[in-house]
């Protein structure tokens, strides 16, 4: 029986775990403990049609002006700052959770589109993009003829 599972893994399987096992838990459970100055990371959503790519973010409390959006080949690139205001008074923060800094995020899209066509509509702190497909990659139905 033991020679079915293969020595390297079954090594694996009875090893303790390494002591930083608490550390990697919650830097994956939140960023912000990181210490390494990334304050947060926005969650998309990529959906696909047969007309259409749609890619929905919610960013919110970011400004238009600090939105930059560009698509090279079939990248599409996703670039935004959050900005703390700084207006304290005196006031005495018990707990900051909210998230401030900059972001990147880029996305291989799964078809050849038609870049110049892309819809991009921000309101309510949510971007909607709408990527229209190139006539070549959308879905055709083939007759099988007997």
């Amino acid at each position: 029986m033991f020679d079915l599972i293969p020595l390297r893994r079954s090594r694996e399987l009875f090893r303790a775990p390494s002591t930083d096992w608490v550390d990697r838990f919650f830097e994956e459970f939140n960023p912000l403990m990181r210490g390494d100055g990334v304050g947060w990371e926005p969650s998309f959503d990529v959906s696909e049609t047969d007309d259409h790519i749609h890619v929905t973010a919610d960013l919110p409390g970011i400004d238009l002006k600090d939105l930059d959006i560009s698509i090279d080949k079939n990248v599409l690139t996703v670039r935004g700052e959050k900005k703390q205001e700084k207006e304290e008074k005196g006031e005495n923060f018990h707990r900051v959770e909210r998230c401030y800094g900059s972001f990147c995020r880029a996305f291989i899209l799964p078809a050849d589109v038609k870049a110049d066509e892309i819809d991009a509509v921000y309101k309510d702190g949510v971007l909607r993009l709408t990527v229209p497909k190139s006539e070549k990659t959308k879905a055709r139905k083939i007759e099988v003829k007997h």
